[in-house]
């Protein structure tokens, strides 16, 4: 059957070419048309908006002197923290020395000589998968800095079986609560989930450090006899109180002692210049005003990275400052309702989880794959995802790891609840929005117009249980 030329052009074969634009048009065409017609645009657009659910969700302290004092009630026993490691081969791994002062028998000890001594004690011990370390009841030999791997602390239950108590990873200890003791003994069984990588110092090694530096023996001391002062449940110093007596015995008096050094926190800032020629302020502004447009976006990406610094930054960032005792690793690698159940109880009045999407992505698959169905919550007329009632948040400023993994905030958030508060100062100078403002600087000899754009904030965590983060979360999709 043949085909007509006007389909397949030439004898050739040759594709047929388009014809001269408006060769064949018989009345005025769209592209001319266009030339006299009024187009109707949108404000300029920003991929980078977020939600900002953290900036949102926070309640914000109003700071009219710039420095915030959170004062508590003396604490008697210090937290542990972690400690961090130099590697220079596979064989060659060291303990920091200075970082052995976040072991709490160490804490605020300055002789970085005997620090650098100790740290030279340990010794790289490799591990397999499923060899168990120690077991419960048998003496303390050995301090542990776990270098890398995963480690279950196990007990045995009323009725046999084994129950977990919880995961150790990179940079916890295993052992230090030995010190200041005569004849110490393992409270749990630990075992290696994975094949791991240990620093190990022998105690015997330790003690003879002890005997030999008198600064080492009189801190130790002092530690131990800390230990022996009344506490409540939080460490914190006792009150003494009575209570189910009858007749009129003697009271015991007593009072609340303070931290006598409380922590202080400065507001921070993000800052920049914005640069606006002045010709294009003067002619440039129908139908929409060029400064303001600009105004609008910078401001926009400082909020975004006003986020991002609560959330990283060092000094008073969540992820940085939450409280060691409040980190807690998934016991299988992927986010499961026993891990967010296990985050839910480590704190009252848990008002919201912070989370990648990605990091919620996988937590939806795991409760998939038990048939769960999570709930939601109404947050400011928008339904958002929620575990017990709890909403979750999006926030894609959690950063993920080379190795996948990431992290989920649960956070107990207020003044009246002694939980996560932010920070800011409103009634400042040529203020744009509460906590930024905008200052004109002059006009340069090249006719730009400066302005300097500023944010005043940072974050505080009134009580170390406020805050608690779930490390460790494996967020790759794992073959069925």
């Amino acid at each position: 059957m043949s085909v007509p030329d006007s389909v397949t052009g030439p004898a050739t074969g040759e594709a047929p070419t388009d014809p001269p634009a408006d060769s064949a048009l018989t009345s005025l065409g769209t592209r001319a048309a266009r030339q006299l017609a009024t187009t109707t645009k949108t404000e300029p657009q920003m991929q980078a908006i977020t939600s900002r659910w953290l900036l949102r969700m926070l309640p914000w302290v109003d700071v009219k002197g710039g420095t915030y004092r959170v004062n508590r009630r003396l604490q008697l026993r210090v937290g542990r923290g972690r400690v961090q490691f130099e590697h220079n081969g596979a064989d060659d791994v060291r303990v920091i020395p200075r970082t052995l002062t976040e072991l709490p028998a160490l804490r605020g000890y300055a002789d970085h000589g005997v620090l650098e001594e100790i740290a030279g004690r340990f010794r790289v011990r490799e591990v397999g998968a499923g060899q168990v370390l120690f077991e419960a009841g048998r003496p303390v030999t050995e301090a542990y800095l776990v270098v890398h791997g995963r480690f279950t602390r196990f007990a045995a239950g009323d009725y046999g079986e084994e129950q977990v108590i919880g995961v150790v990873t990179d940079g916890d200890q295993m052992g230090d609560e030995a010190l200041g003791r005569s004849d110490p003994r393992w409270p749990v069984s630990v075992r290696a989930e994975t094949a791991g990588v240990l620093l190990v110092l022998p105690r015997e090694e330790l003690r003879q450090v002890i005997d030999r530096v008198p600064s080492l023996a009189a801190h130790l001391a002092a530690y131990t006899e800390r230990r022996r002062l009344p506490a409540n449940r939080k460490g914190e110093a006792d009150v003494p109180v009575q209570a189910g007596h009858t007749g009129e015995p003697t009271l015991t008096g007593g009072f609340v002692d303070y931290d006598l050094a409380p922590r202080e926190y400065e507001l921070s800032l993000t800052q920049t210049v914005l640069r606006v020629h002045s010709r294009v302020a003067d002619l440039y502004n129908d139908p929409m005003d060029q400064t303001r447009q600009q105004l609008r976006l910078t401001v926009e990406e400082i909020r975004e990275r006003q986020e991002w610094e609560l959330v990283n930054n060092r000094e008073f960032g969540l992820l940085h400052n939450t409280d060691h005792g409040q980190r807690i690793s998934t016991f299988t690698g992927p986010p499961t309702p026993d891990d967010m159940d296990e985050l839910l109880s480590m704190r009252r009045k848990t008002r919201m989880f912070i989370a990648h999407p990605k990091a919620i992505a996988a937590f939806f698959r795991q409760c998939n794959r038990r048939g769960l169905v999570p709930g939601s919550a109404e947050v400011d007329g928008h339904q958002v995802p929620a575990w017990r009632g709890v909403p979750i948040f999006p926030c894609g400023k959690i950063p993920i790891s080379p190795t996948h993994t990431t992290s989920i905030l649960a956070l107990r958030t207020g003044e009246a609840d002694q939980g996560v508060v932010g920070l800011y100062q409103t009634g400042i100078p040529e203020e744009f929005q509460p906590g930024l403002n905008v200052r004109f600087m002059g006009i340069d000899k090249a006719a730009i117009v400066n302005y300097l754009v500023t944010a005043y904030y940072s974050l505080a965590v009134l009580v170390p249980d406020a805050a608690g983060v779930l490390e460790n979360v494996e967020i790759g999709r794992t073959a069925d």
